[in-house]
């Protein structure tokens, strides 16, 4: 048994040692080419700095796409680093990847910087985060429809075995007027209507690209306007072709609700926005579909505390991250007290949604700190009912919530 003194310590020392599941990312490793995203200029001109760069120096929008991405990551880095103190969360990520790397940095200089990542090939870059965030595997966004991406799975080359996949449906479910065309050429019937004979074609798709690309569950990312039942396109496609084949192949389907896409299009990606969605459509899909398996995440804060009462209700959901917005630590430690108040271990915590393979480094080291935290003063509070707190029971714990519950729900057959 573990004296109470020595909790967090324990803790700390258990939760910093776990190697970590990251569940879903935007990641690619080198065999990807110019998909795999690293290094100071990609790590500075991340959407998150571009907003806030643009709104602490007034800079016109052309102003800034005009320039090129050496010259944006210079301006980042002077607008907020050096003309302000670098407080947000976006801009101190950067500081602990850079301060990992053992770089240090001369007010409006970042030739060190450069300097200090051109040491690193590419593979050797991707072993050195891996390491430094404590990592095993991760799961990358695929899209086939993705022409960047398609031809890559069209040659069947392998590739990191730590980069595992995920199938992708943002173009088939949010714009399938555009996918159609997209299906078409790559030789599935889906003809003018969303027809009986489109709705084969589009199950044979998904099978087909399950296969081939080895994926772990099918995801996609929707507008805080997402209701279900309904008869638009997407609700037909999901219910009458996703499903069934997510079912068919006991693969989750994984929805991350609440993104408001272009509210200020002159930002391009980092114009997108927040908004509160419906619960409601996350409960009939479990109810009605009960024996499919969801992965659920949603955007807005105030949706966290409807989301993990469904999650008790429902077995064959399983909640994840902090995402996007969330992934700050106020709402990291707040969301994560709420989930084990609740829902105990039967949740995943987080996953980066790293965009920048160095990103890992930061995302991984802040919320570690904040779930080490959180659980020190759980077992703490456990330890004065008289329940013993022991470092096996811990190591099974932290197991479970980075990487074994998820895991687990692979699994499951309903």
């Amino acid at each position: 048994m573990i004296q109470r003194e020595n909790i967090s310590s324990i803790v700390e020392t258990i939760v910093n040692e776990t190697r970590v599941y990251d569940i879903h990312t935007h990641l690619y490793p080198v065999e990807f080419g110019k998909l795999s995203l690293w290094g100071v200029d990609e790590l500075l001109t991340y959407h998150y700095l571009i907003a806030e760069a643009v709104r602490a120096s007034n800079v016109a929008y052309s102003e800034y796409w005009a320039m090129s991405k050496a010259q944006q990551a210079d301006f980042i880095f002077d607008t907020l680093f050096v003309n302000r103190t670098p407080l947000s969360e976006a801009t101190r990520g950067v500081l602990t990847v850079f301060n990992e790397l053992g770089i240090e940095l001369p007010a409006g200089d970042l030739s060190k910087a450069r300097k200090k990542y051109n040491e690193y090939k590419q593979n050797e870059f991707i072993d050195f985060v891996f390491e430094k965030a404590g990592l095993r595997s991760i799961v990358m966004t695929n899209d086939p429809l993705d022409k960047n991406e398609s031809s890559f799975w069209k040659g069947g080359s392998n590739f990191d075995e730590r980069f595992k996949t995920s199938l992708r449906l943002d173009r088939l479910l949010n714009d399938y007027n555009a996918a159609r065309y997209l299906l078409i050429e790559e030789g599935y019937d889906v003809g003018r209507t969303l027809n009986g004979l489109a709705k084969k074609e589009i199950r044979r798709f998904l099978n087909e690209k399950i296969n081939s690309m080895k994926a772990l569950y099918l995801a996609v990312s929707l507008p805080p306007t997402f209701t279900e039942p309904g008869d638009d396109t997407r609700s037909i496609i999901l219910e009458d072709c996703v499903l069934p084949v997510a079912f068919e192949n006991n693969l989750p389907v994984a929805m991350m609700i609440g993104a408001k896409r272009r509210v200020n299009p002159d930002l391009d990606l980092a114009g997108d926005s927040v908004g509160k969605s419906s619960i409601e459509a996350v409960e009939y899909m479990c109810r009605k579909f009960y024996r499919n398996k969801f992965m659920v995440t949603m955007l807005s804060r105030e949706n966290q505390h409807e989301l993990c009462v469904a999650a008790r209700k429902f077995p064959n959901l399983l909640i994840f991250g902090c995402w996007w917005f969330l992934n700050t630590p106020l709402l990291i430690e707040e969301m994560t007290r709420l989930r084990l108040e609740l829902l105990g271990t039967t949740f995943v915590p987080q996953h980066s949604d790293a965009r920048i393979l160095d990103q890992l480094i930061y995302k991984w080291k802040h919320s570690r700190k904040i779930i080490s935290k959180v659980l020190s003063d759980k077992y703490t509070d456990l330890y004065d009912t008289g329940w013993y707190v022991t470092e096996e029971k811990i190591k099974k714990d932290v197991e479970m919530l980075f990487g074994g519950c998820f895991e687990n729900f692979l699994s499951l057959e309903l």
